[in-house]
């Protein structure tokens, strides 16, 4: 499966920053837009501005077999980096 990587950088709540990529395996910007807000929403963190000026492009891949299974059951997968809960 080939997999697309969004890197996302998004204010929290308390005004930290939260670096994050969204994977996906449709290279589709609004889809990974949407994913990134439908994760916040699971950390408590709905109300995060989320645009393609914190969520871009970042490039495509192989995806390892543990991220290939999260994306064909969720559609998306979240790689946290820094700052995320």
């Amino acid at each position: 499966m080939e997999i697309h990587v969004y890197d996302t950088y998004v204010e929290a709540k308390d005004g930290h920053t939260m670096h994050f990529d969204v994977i996906t395996s449709q290279k589709d910007h609004a889809k990974a837009i949407q994913y990134a807000k439908e994760w916040l929403k699971t950390v408590g963190e709905a109300d995060s501005k989320v645009s393609t000026e914190e969520c871009q492009f970042c490039h495509s891949q192989g995806a390892p077999e543990p991220i290939a299974n999260e994306i064909q059951k969720n559609g998306y997968f979240i790689q946290k980096m820094e700052g995320c809960p």
